[in-house]
């Protein structure tokens, strides 16, 4: 049985567009960044709710993949919106 949501790989489509390929790997991106980008994206209640969760803090490319893949965990929701790297 397949769990996936048609929003699967949003959340990594979000990383992608903050930090697109290619940028440095120091590059950073604040918590009103990543969620303006999230509604510009038009993402899905649980995904708002999901980018919503982030500490209000400044991320690198990895800290928010890591930030994000643990928001999914403790909601169990990586099977259904994946994982982001």
């Amino acid at each position: 049985m397949d769990m996936r949501s048609e929003d699967y790989g949003e959340l990594q489509r979000l990383v992608d567009s903050v930090f697109p390929p290619g940028a440095s790997s120091t590059a950073t991106a604040s918590r009103l960044d990543v969620e303006l980008r999230a509604e510009i994206l038009d993402l899905a209640a649980e995904l708002m709710e999901v980018v919503g969760a982030l500490p209000p803090r400044t991320y690198t490319r990895q800290r928010l993949c890591d930030q994000l893949n643990s928001i999914l965990v403790g909601h169990g929701w990586t099977q259904i919106y994946g994982t982001v790297e």
